[in-house]
């Protein structure tokens, strides 16, 4: 892979890891379009990487708060403050549940350009229908322990692992369904993708340690450095994007990307 290549997965990579329209989608989608080779488990994971790192950084105090509640719940038996952190827990559980039960199912039909369009109009539909017309119930909805709504969102999380769903529109979506507001929605979102990009990287670790796939070290760092970068500025931008306009524009670009591909297809 070239550095330039490097540079437009990067790019790609922190664009659409936080945007509703299916980060993987893009991906599998990319090689075909720049007519190269598919990078492999240790680039994808580079990339994986940098996105991870600009959660941290740009959440960081958010973070702090969320590991010293979950702590102090287990350890003091004391009733937190919040619970947000035992939701994102309970979502996470269901999440990793599920990714077990479809991830052979998913490697088998998940990568087809054609399931990847209908992916992301189907989602696509449903996440403008969900911002549009659903109404929103009071703020900090997820400050208390909300286990149906956790599982729900958990639920709609694993099936990112179908590219062309998303996994930012897919918790997106069911949240604005149960009646968060967008940006309480947007926030919980950003924060749960955090323990499955950690997971996705101790998966691959073994691959890594055992230099079981030949990788260019100077393209993987060039793609940390760049999905980490566009990934700050994705996040922050996104955040305030969401809050005035909604997610009707994400909607009305994967309904055309999903017709380009049915159409070039």
């Amino acid at each position: 892979m070239s550095e330039l290549s490097a540079v437009i997965y990067g790019i790609l990579q922190g664009l659409t890891e936080f945007l509703p329209v299916s980060s993987s989608g893009h991906l599998a989608l990319l090689p075909h379009i720049l007519n190269i080779k598919d990078p492999g488990v240790i680039f994808d994971l580079s990339m994986h990487v940098g996105t991870a790192f600009s959660i941290i950084l740009y959440f960081y105090r958010d973070i702090r708060t969320l590991i010293n509640d979950l702590l102090a719940f287990i350890f003091k038996k004391n009733k937190p403050k919040s619970f947000v952190s035992i939701n994102m827990v309970l979502a996470t559980m269901v999440t990793f549940i599920l990714v077990l039960l479809l991830k052979d199912f998913s490697k088998m039909y998940g990568r087809n350009p054609m399931m990847i369009a209908l992916n992301l109009a189907l989602f696509g539909f449903f996440m403008f229908f969900a911002d549009a017309f659903c109404r929103d119930e009071e703020k900090g909805q997820m400050e208390d322990f909300q286990w149906w709504r956790s599982t729900l969102i958990g639920t709609f999380q694993a099936l990112a692992i179908f590219p062309g769903v998303s996994r930012s529109g897919g918790t997106l979506t069911i949240s604005r369904f149960i009646g968060l507001g967008r940006e309480e929605a947007t926030r919980f979102s950003f924060l749960l993708s955090l323990p499955i990009i950690m997971a996705g990287f101790f998966y691959k670790l073994p691959v890594l340690i055992s230099g079981g796939e030949s990788f260019s070290l100077s393209t993987c760092l060039i793609g940390i450095i760049i999905s980490f970068g566009t990934g700050l500025f994705t996040i922050h931008y996104f955040l305030k994007f969401i809050k005035k306009m909604g997610l009707w524009l994400f909607s009305l670009y994967r309904l055309i990307l999903a017709l380009l591909i049915f159409i070039y297809s």
